[in-house]
């Protein structure tokens, strides 16, 4: 009797707790605590969603047969309006950078004979036992982590408020420099009496769950969740590398770390880093919303569909040859309205050598630089030839992780004018790095509204 009064009572309980508030009884929904409003993610431009011709509607002068016109649609999503360039990309390689070196110092702190006041005080990792926060204290004492018992710091959160020391004549402590001294080039790699980092070993490790092979294949989450360790430091090689018999050493020492060429899109990357830097993005933004505890969380950013870079690029205007439009590559005055070689030998006709700024040339009519020329663009689509004729005509897209060719589109500087049309397809496999393919990030815009409005 009395477990069946208890019973009773705990319906009761529960019944006046889902009838309370200002329900009334009534069904009103569940109430959040946050209101979501979409916001435009800095540096990006959003594109509405809509019906578009994709592929070649016109000739076709190499006779590649993959890209017959279709009809297809896609929904809104957020664009970077321009190439990733050196200086954000840049910013991804010095937080990985700087991520490996304060959690050697922190371990190293942890395992100084007194932690507290030791050369390595400064860098030790926080006490996650007693910041107020209950789930981080019972994970912690159930677990010995939050979550990731792979991870060296086991979770615990690294110190980012003490600033950390570079320049080999301001070092702090012996300890400090041992630190650095794991991260140096070798002696017998260096020359000049300098110690440079060595960037191989500049790594970000992250997870992503494959949920469209989870879904389509019904297996457990755990099966399809994928771990990767990427070294993000671009290839600056590659500008030798990618041209035999040409002078091109200054663009290998200086494109990617001399301010000059800040505002130029990166190259060198690999499309395994450019998912690493989308990846990357995601969690910077998300940690800082996190710290707010707003509870809002962002859609993850992500390498375009080979179908979203098209309509991007098109601007809304439909068959159109380029982003512009088009027939013609200049303007009626005679100006070129891309960075790309208009005849063999000829790089600079149309004012620039190599790359150019991230912003330049026009924007095309949703906004976004240079669609055509500049650099190719990596996107997220594998690449195969038959792929118009079996893809769906709603956000279309073929990603095969085991298909290594992936698509990149727009061409670049040293391509002819056939690779800047918006519906011209190529390829590159997905562990090369180039010296004419960057990339730029989207997101996908919350909601089914194509015009991207509430």
């Amino acid at each position: 009797m009395r477990q069946t009064a208890i019973l009773i009572l705990l319906i009761s309980l529960a019944y006046g707790c889902g009838s309370g508030g200002n329900s009334k009884g009534d069904l009103i929904g569940v109430e959040t605590k946050s209101k979501w409003n979409s916001e435009t993610p800095t540096g990006m431009v959003l594109v509405p969603g809509g019906t578009f011709t994709m592929g070649k509607q016109d000739e076709d002068p190499i006779g590649a047969l993959n890209t017959p016109a279709r009809t297809s649609t896609v929904r809104p999503f957020y664009m970077d309006e321009t190439e990733i360039t050196n200086s954000e990309y840049k910013q991804f390689v010095f937080w990985v950078r700087d991520s490996i070196v304060r959690t050697k110092l922190a371990l190293m702190a942890e395992f100084s004979s007194d932690p507290a006041t030791g050369p390595l005080a400064d860098y030790q990792f926080q006490d996650t036992t007693d910041n107020g926060n209950m789930y981080v204290k019972y994970m912690m004492t159930n677990y010995g982590s939050l979550g990731d018992v792979n991870s060296p710091t086991l979770g615990r959160f690294l110190n980012w408020e003490e600033d950390l020391v570079y320049d080999i004549n301001d070092l702090p402590s012996v300890e400090y420099v041992e630190v650095l001294d794991s991260m140096w080039l070798p002696l017998e790699e260096s020359f000049d009496g300098k110690r440079m980092m060595d960037v191989r070993k500049f790594k970000y490790e992250y997870s992503w769950l494959d949920q469209e092979a989870a879904a389509r294949q019904g297996t457990t989450r755990k099966d399809q969740i994928i771990r990767e360790v990427i070294e993000v430091y671009p290839d600056t090689t590659v500008w030798v590398k990618d041209f035999a018999y040409s002078y091109n050493d200054p663009m290998h020492q200086d494109y990617f770390w001399h301010q000059a060429y800040g505002d130029y899109p990166v190259v060198g990357v690999s499309w395994h880093q450019s998912k690493a830097f989308a990846s990357w993005r995601t969690k910077v933004k998300n940690d800082y919303l996190s710290s707010r505890k707003n509870g809002v969380r962002v859609p993850h950013f992500r390498l375009p569909s080979e179908a979203e870079w098209e309509y991007a690029a098109r601007g809304g205007l439909e068959y159109g040859k380029y982003p512009w439009g088009g027939p013609y590559t200049t303007s009626d005055r005679g100006c070129f309205l891309a960075n790309f070689k208009p005849a063999r030998g000829d790089y600079a006709v149309d004012g620039a050598l190599y790359t150019m700024e991230a912003k330049s040339y026009n924007r095309n009519g949703y906004g976004l630089y240079n669609m055509a020329g500049n650099v190719s663009e990596w996107t997220g689509t594998a690449y195969n030839e038959a792929s118009y004729y079996f893809g769906s005509t709603m956000n279309p897209n073929v990603e095969d992780r085991l298909n290594h060719r992936k698509v990149i589109r727009g061409g670049s500087w040293k391509d002819v004018a056939y690779f800047l049309e918006v519906s011209s397809r190529a390829y590159e496999y997905a562990d090369t790095a180039r010296s004419f393919i960057g990339f730029r990030t989207v997101q996908d815009y919350l909601g089914t509204d194509l015009r991207g409005k509430k």
